[in-house]
């Protein structure tokens, strides 16, 4: 094969259509599958005797490329969008999101500033002001979507310590030699992984029988790190269990000190779109930040988080980046979503969901995830009613944590290996109090009662 002219790479050739045409018609066999396969991980030994080899001075073209991802490289994925992947917490975009992320893509759409990307941004905002009003935060607020909950955490805490650090100089009080934030053992790791690239500390506090935050605990905190706390954080829906703080407890209570209120809602914030549902995330209006990751609940493909401030303002003290190429953008009233989080480039990684939403409605995303919210409550009673399993906690959202009596964690990992190299479901052992434990992590409304209780029946 000869090599490929730096021209003939970008232009309009018969070769780069059938390029675009060969990725297209996968992306498309893809995202049509009527079942999903699940798939499974290779050893590398099997990837370097499979795949290896594909990067060459003079390239391999597109048809032996595409057919190395389809045949080996997609294969050794598992699917987070199979009904059966109740690991972690899974994804399930809708196909209209799936299709949209392409031309996101295939319109080489810059989502950093308004004078580049005015409508992407736009749209973006359509989606950041629903949710904001969803979530009872005042018509100012704003924000920008983010690669995902780490990052959205890690910007806010920012955006925090530079208030907190403004408020000090205002009041002519120095600042802590320690910065501290503030939230629960339960919260997210990536509030200790942003601490920690921050270089501030964490203080926890402590928690009820349930896993839950309260104001009183928080208010300790306070009393003992004082003007030192950048940040209070809750949580709206925990990995491992679901739980949702007293988010109306721990709000009130920084609001009285005057100190800045994060939620994370990165898993289960969505749910809050349920009407139910609301009274669990009572006090999320008193926030001054908060995420919730579309690529989780609301559907959407990888990777985006919803970072929405109370007063964007401060987000853009904290986060504007000055550099004289950059002149021409910065000090105008235009948004701009670079200035908003610690990301400069960014991707216009807000318009699947934008699609998505504009194409099936709220209400839609409403049911849907309403359902999970109902299939949880209905397998943990299944699972409490089956001799040999038992509840760990009862399910707030939609993760279902339970036992299997007298299992051990090597018995667990062997059961789940199992399941997996039968293509039945990807379910791994989790732990609670150094206790080994499964939990089924539902998002997907293809996930049925039916599959659930066939995977219950593996164990025995």
């Amino acid at each position: 094969m000869s090599a490929t002219s730096p021209h003939e790479m970008h232009a309009i050739s018969p070769d780069t259509r059938h390029t675009v045409e060969d990725v297209l018609e996968y992306a498309r066999r893809r995202a049509l599958y009527e079942d999903v396969p699940l798939d499974k991980p290779m050893t590398p030994r099997d990837l370097e005797r499979l795949a290896s080899g594909s990067i060459t001075a003079d390239g391999i073209g597109s048809r032996r490329a595409i057919a190395l991802f389809e045949n080996v490289l997609a294969p050794s994925c598992v699917s987070t969008d199979h009904p059966g992947y109740l690991s972690f917490i899974p994804s399930a975009p809708t196909k209209a999101s799936l299709a949209f992320d392409v031309v996101v893509s295939a319109s080489a759409i810059y989502g950093g500033s308004w004078m580049e990307g005015s409508g992407a941004v736009y749209a973006e905002n359509e989606v950041l002001h629903w949710l904001a009003t969803e979530f009872g935060m005042p018509p100012g607020a704003g924000g920008v979507f983010v690669q995902g909950g780490t990052i959205g955490n890690l910007s806010a805490l920012v955006t925090a310590r530079d208030a907190a650090r403004r408020g000090l100089s205002e009041k002519g009080r120095p600042a802590p030699a320690r910065w501290v934030v503030v939230c629960s053992a339960e919260a997210h790791s990536s509030i200790a992984s942003a601490a920690a690239v921050m270089d501030v500390d964490v203080a926890t506090a402590e928690v009820d029988a349930d896993g839950r935050l309260h104001g009183d605990a928080v208010a300790r905190a306070l009393d003992e790190h004082g003007d030192a706390v950048l940040a209070v954080v809750a949580t709206a829906g925990t990995t491992n269990f679901g739980i949702v703080d007293d988010i109306a407890g721990v709000g009130a209570v920084a609001r009285e000190r005057g100190v800045w209120f994060h939620v994370d809602g990165a898993y289960g914030l969505a749910a809050m779109l349920v009407e139910r549902m609301r009274p669990v995330f009572a006090g999320v209006e008193l926030a001054d930040s908060v995420i919730v990751d579309p690529h989780k609940w609301l559907f959407a493909p990888f990777d985006a988080c919803a970072l929405i401030y109370r007063e964007p303002a401060l987000a853009l003290s904290a986060h504007t980046q000055k550099a004289e190429y950059l002149d021409t953008l910065t000090g105008k009233p235009d948004w701009n979503p670079s200035d908003l989080a610690i990301q400069l480039t960014r991707r216009a990684r807000g318009l699947p969901l934008w699609f998505s939403l504009a194409t099936h409605g709220t209400d839609a995303y409403r049911a849907t995830i309403e359902y999970g919210i109902d299939l949880a409550r209905r397998i943990a009673d299944e699972i409490e009613a089956r001799e040999g399993l038992s509840l760990v906690r009862d399910p707030q959202l939609s993760v279902v944590v339970f036992r299997r009596e007298g299992w051990t964690l090597s018995e667990y990992e062997a059961w789940s290996d199992r399941l997996l190299e039968e293509q039945h479901a990807f379910v791994v052992p989790s732990s609670h109090a150094g206790e080994p434990v499964l939990r089924f992590a539902i998002i997907s409304p293809l996930t049925t009662f039916g599959l659930l209780t066939g995977i219950l029946d593996t164990l025995g």
